[in-house]
């Protein structure tokens, strides 16, 4: 301790082994028996309940990079579980990717740092792209209910979880840890469903009477992945920092090991 001041150490450091093997049980996930979509048809592949724990566990960069490896590989071994064929990984690494900008950003989500520089959080600008992709589609303009909606839920959730997670994720109380957790997950599975819903128009055009119905549905198809990578990705978290494999937007420590935010 130096002029009444505690010393800090880093708390957080990504191992590349780590890394690894989350992106080898991503892809191992895809073997996994896939989920059917409410009023569609198509699948879920149970990987899309381990792309967001990427980014809240390693961040939005690690994140994203073991996602798309693991997702990648995953559509090699499971092709049957690509409906984009060997791009399917696209999804899942903007799902981790949105993820780990809401779990690791700061509030405001939008500000100008000290050197003058003009930051947006990385989530917000998925959630932007994603809508203005859905509008340049016919189809998607004709079903405006589904952005509104689903993409609204979504953001305003996000909104919340940039603004409240971080000092949750630091907390003991493993309760609000999990509806941490929940919070990120459910807003970065519907970032990544504004890319995936895009590439679904441009690539099979449904018709706008399915969008109606998933307009409803989706917020709930995410909201039961979300209460289940809570349900499976809180005790991890918890556990791997335990063990000296610290995960989670909780990045330094004091001289004594209490994390805290940096």
């Amino acid at each position: 301790m130096e002029d009444g001041k505690i010393s800090k150490k880093k708390y957080f450091t990504i191992h590349p082994a780590v890394v690894s093997v989350w992106a080898a049980v991503i892809a191992a996930g895809h073997l996994l028996p896939t989920i059917p979509i409410m009023g569609t048809g198509g699948t879920f592949s149970l990987s899309t309940v381990l792309y967001p724990l990427s980014g809240i566990f390693f961040g939005p960069l690690a994140g994203a990079l073991c996602s798309a490896a693991g997702g990648f590989i995953g559509s090699l071994i499971a092709p049957y579980t690509a409906w984009m064929g060997l791009g399917t990984f696209i999804v899942g690494t903007t799902t981790a990717f949105t993820t780990g900008c809401i779990a690791w950003g700061k509030w405001p989500p939008v500000a100008v740092s000290s050197a003058g520089n003009f930051i947006i959080n990385g989530g917000i600008i998925v959630y932007i792209t994603g809508t203005i992709l859905w509008f340049t589609q016919e189809i998607g303009r004709s079903v405006m209910r589904l952005p509104l909606f689903f993409y609204g839920i979504g953001f305003v959730v996000m909104i919340i979880a940039v603004i409240f997670s971080r000092r949750m994720f630091i907390c003991k109380n493993q309760w609000i840890k999990l509806i941490a957790v929940w919070l990120c997950t459910f807003s970065g599975l519907i970032g990544g469903a504004t890319v995936g819903n895009f590439f679904s128009l441009v690539l099979y055009k449904q018709p706008k009477e399915i969008w109606m119905i998933l307009t409803f549905t989706a917020p709930i198809e995410r909201a039961i992945f979300a209460s289940a990578a809570a349900l499976a990705g809180t005790p991890l978290l918890s556990g791997l920092n335990k063990i000296g494999i610290f995960t989670g937007p909780q990045t330094e420590s004091d001289e004594n090991g209490v994390p805290h935010e940096n």
